[in-house]
């Protein structure tokens, strides 16, 4: 019997929800370590999690066993309960309930690699919204300006 493989990339992208309290700066490194063993904790390979204090990118490669909805069910779930755990200030924390998921070519892999590592400096330019709005017009996804973000 011949053995199947896959090699799909994703970048996923999810907020925080309206009332969630942000994510400080101190905890970031940590809970985007985590969310790398999540990631990892699925069958799928981390690459690199990145984000800032309301948002999330992770570029991982997805397992050919599982799918993009329960790897970002289990990554969300799971890392929201580890937030909870880390403070009174996080009490109130929640994902929002949408997300985005992107697939990669192989021959951007670096340069995407490099873009959710560097959230940090390039949203000193540019708002997560309009961020968004730029990745569903590259990618031709159809919206509605009234749910962008919405929880």
């Amino acid at each position: 019997m011949s053995q199947s493989h896959s090699r799909i990339y994703l970048h996923i992208i999810f907020h925080i929800k309206s009332t969630s309290p942000h994510i400080m700066e101190k905890h970031t490194e940590r809970l985007h370590e985590y969310i790398g063993g999540l990631v990892n904790s699925t069958g799928c390979k981390v690459i690199r999690v990145g984000g800032v204090s309301d948002h999330i990118h992770i570029l991982c490669l997805l397992s050919r066993e599982e799918t993009v909805s329960h790897l970002v069910e289990e990554v969300k779930r799971n890392s929201s309960r580890w937030m909870k755990t880390l403070g009174e200030e996080y009490r109130q924390f929640e994902w929002q309930g949408g997300y985005a998921a992107y697939s990669v070519s192989e021959s951007v892999v670096e340069k995407t690699m490099e873009y959710v590592a560097n959230q940090k400096e390039h949203h000193k330019k540019m708002s997560f919204r309009d961020e968004y709005i730029q990745f569903l017009k590259l990618y031709h996804v159809d919206y509605d300006e009234r749910y962008v973000l919405s929880d």
